[in-house]
């Protein structure tokens, strides 16, 4: 298939380039014209303005926005819709909150244009690893697209099947699915990442306890110099609290066990306050949720050895760069993803 990509940030090129691996066509755009042309080198076909796209697809058009929630998305869609035509889709994969999928859905639905929001998991190993997907959008539109999720999704992979899915959703085990109308995938991937904050903290909590065990203030023969790179590895192997982030966690433990380079400011991108709020409007007690994203807000006064985890974790799975939300990791400092998907 044939499909326009806006955003060669660190996941839209690759998503490019595991489309295109994967047989597709690329049209790609970015304010900075050197996304485009180093994607040009992999087989995409930069160019220099929205309007140069929407005339360079065929109908019915394809349209995935990879940017950053608010203004910026906001600004794009809005010119994607005044450019394309009754039948053609927009994508919008980035975080989202799931409130103004709705909206948008809403008013591209009355120019006759598809929206999909689609929630995608990843990281920047999404492009050898495959993103998990949660879309949101007209079923119709997200059928016609199937390829596109086929080829990005990690597939079954080396994953042990499910027992008794039977007549369920196979492409959940392929690792995409239609969640269900507008919004509803960034819904689903809102709450994803609140949990993901939740698991976050209680490494990094249950780690800091454990590097603690030596401190001057417990009894001589109550402390031990415990090695945390190792333990991380051990509980990687058969341990019922193994993880990708715990994988990722004993990769910056082996590297640097005082991990030196992080400071310990953890951000927040906007997901999980808003999983926050969908759980007060719901009157769903969330209170590991909860407080895993005020201590996000606390790591910014002052840093403890487990917030450095944190930031280590987020820096290993999404090139996130402490202090700075939006800025481009050194792919050099990045260690290798885990060899085994779970």
């Amino acid at each position: 298939m044939e499909i326009g990509i806006v955003g060669l940030g660190r996941m839209g090129a690759n998503i490019a380039r595991r489309l295109m691996k994967a047989g597709h066509s690329c049209i790609v755009y970015d304010a900075n014209p050197k996304a485009g042309q180093a994607l040009a080198e992999a087989g995409a076909r930069p160019v220099s303005a929205l309007e140069a796209m929407v005339e360079a697809l065929e109908a019915p058009r394809t349209i995935w926005s990879m940017l950053p929630a608010g203004k910026i998305t906001e600004e794009i869609i809005a010119a994607l819709a005044d450019l394309l035509e009754p039948g053609d889709t927009v994508i919008d994969g980035g975080n989202t909150f799931y409130k103004d999928d709705i909206r948008r859905a809403k008013a591209l639905a009355k120019k006759g244009l598809h929206y999909i929001d689609c929630g995608t998991s990843g990281g920047v190993w999404g492009v050898e690893r495959g993103y998990c997907m949660m879309i949101g959008g007209p079923a119709e539109a997200v059928k016609r697209l199937d390829p596109i999720f086929c080829a990005l999704a990690p597939g079954l992979g080396d994953i042990p099947r499910t027992p008794d899915r039977g007549a369920l959703d196979p492409r959940a085990e392929q690792g995409y699915i239609h969640a269900g109308p507008s919004g509803a995938g960034h819904f689903v991937k809102m709450v994803h990442n609140g949990i993901e904050y939740g698991l976050m903290q209680a490494y990094a909590e249950g780690f800091d306890i454990l590097r603690n065990k030596n401190s001057g203030d417990l009894p001589d023969d109550e402390r031990f110099e415990l090695n945390l790179p190792d333990i991380a590895e051990v509980w990687r192997r058969g341990s019922v609290v193994s993880s990708w982030l715990l994988d990722l966690s004993a990769m910056a433990l082996a590297k640097d066990r005082e991990l030196s380079h992080f400071s310990g400011h953890v951000d927040d991108s906007g997901e999980g306050r808003w999983t926050v709020e969908a759980a007060i409007e719901e009157a769903v007690p969330a209170e590991v949720l909860t407080s895993a994203l005020y201590a996000r807000f606390r790591s910014r006064q002052d840093h403890t050895f487990g917030e450095k985890l944190l930031s280590a974790m987020r820096f290993g799975f999404g090139g996130h760069v402490e202090g700075h939300e939006g800025g481009e990791a050194d792919p050099a400092a990045a260690s290798a993803p885990p060899t085994a998907a779970r």
